[in-house]
């Protein structure tokens, strides 16, 4: 199917992204965290994990925009959800507007029923966009931090339970309990080979960081980190204990065997992200951990008027 051409800002072309371009697009998110944040937070694993969503055209469902010097000013991908950015240097120009307003046609294209984006809430800018454009908030998400200028302890796994890092191997069983776990807010389940280009296969995976527990030699329990090369912070991807065995004390046993992985390895903060939805920020508040800075994913419903469908998960 091709494209929407999209109509930008006078100065500038773009093009569809390609597999060789997760370099600038790289940079180009680098930026705008390293502006927003102080930091940079985005690997080069995450971007050719997006690039390679199943179902995703690269030709049709990317954007990449550039100056008449040929340098990255924006970028956009879509499919089910959407992802934009302009760097810093390039904002109040117009492409941010242009680039939503190219993945909200792309979705519509594509029979998409609603489209979501998601903007830190420090992005005052962002924020005022997505709402102009008539998004509304759908989930709210934290940062959560837990400070370790000490070794932390262990405490000991409950009754039965054993805990140790993560092998070659382990994968198929920790994506099903990780799917598992996910299902009751997540109902669209990955293949494995895409949930590994999450987390096990990417290159920043630190699997000893990742410690498991097991009952009876099952897997019930992951904690999946990322050693992330541009900031100070251990990083924590996934937290996943199976249904049968919550309330148990298994994550926050979990955790703490991540923190003093990561302390060990000299971070000396250790952070991960949660969302209303899972209503798991009194857990990692128990745990210790404390909110850093939020973001609010924003969806827009792309069938009223149309007499379509009702927005779908």
């Amino acid at each position: 199917m091709t494209g929407v051409v999209p109509e930008l800002p006078a100065g500038y072309r773009g093009r569809a992204a390609r597999v060789e371009d997760v370099p600038v697009i790289l940079g180009l998110v680098a930026a705008c965290e390293r502006e927003l944040y102080g930091c940079v937070e985005i690997d080069r694993g995450g971007i050719e994990a997006d690039l390679a969503r199943p179902g995703m055209e690269l030709a049709a469902d990317t954007l990449l925009v550039h100056d008449t010097q040929g340098r990255p000013a924006a970028r956009a991908w879509v499919d089910r959800r959407s992802e934009v950015d302009v760097h810093p240097e390039h904002r109040g120009r117009g492409l941010g507007a242009a680039l939503l307003d190219w993945a909200e046609a792309r979705a519509r294209q594509t029979g998409t029923p609603r489209i979501v984006q998601t903007v830190p809430d420090g992005d005052a800018g962002g924020v005022a966009l997505v709402r102009s454009r008539g998004y509304g908030p759908l989930v709210r998400a934290w940062l959560l931090e837990f400070a370790m200028p000490e070794e932390p302890g262990l405490p000991e796994p409950p009754d039965g339970v054993t805990v140790r890092p993560f092998r070659p191997g382990d994968g198929p069983a920790v994506h099903r309990l990780t799917e598992d776990a996910f299902a009751e807010w997540q109902p669209r389940r990955k293949a494995y080979e895409e949930w590994a280009r999450h987390t096990v296969e990417r290159p920043t995976f630190a699997p000893g960081m990742s410690p498991l527990a097991f009952v009876d030699g099952r897997v019930v329990g992951a904690v999946l980190s990322l050693d992330l090369p541009d900031t100070e912070d251990g990083y924590i991807e996934r937290v996943a204990v199976h249904a049968d065995h919550r309330n148990r004390g298994i994550a926050r046993v979990l955790l703490r065997h991540a923190f003093l992985a990561f302390h060990r390895a000299g971070r000396r903060s250790c952070t991960l992200w949660t969302h209303s939805g899972t209503g798991a920020l009194g857990l990692y508040e128990r745990v210790g951990m404390t909110v850093r800075r939020s973001a609010t994913t924003f969806v827009k419903d792309l069938t009223e008027g149309t007499g379509g469908p009702p927005p779908q998960d």
